[in-house]
């Protein structure tokens, strides 16, 4: 796979690799610099703090307590489900 870095020096991961790897926007990397001169890219674990604005639907019903923490508990397994 091919990336292309950017005049700012980003970098668009192409949509396969980041569904493979669960690579969601806002996700934090882990580069790498091997000596040999490759690039070693590692997904950090994702912290409570990827679970902030899951449930803000605005023009959504209120939910209950039970139903936010069945939303929360099915987002971590799915987002788990997908790290390598």
């Amino acid at each position: 796979m091919f990336a292309i870095v950017s005049d700012k020096g980003q970098v668009t991961l192409p949509k396969k690799l980041r569904e493979q790897m669960g690579i969601q926007p806002g996700a934090r990397l882990d580069l790498l610099l091997g000596s040999d001169g490759t690039l070693q890219v590692r997904v950090l674990a994702r912290g409570a703090g990827s679970l902030f604005g899951l449930l803000a639907q605005p023009g959504e019903p209120v939910r209950t307590l039970e139903e936010m923490d069945a939303a929360v508990t099915g987002a971590v397994r799915a987002r788990s489900r997908k790290l390598p």
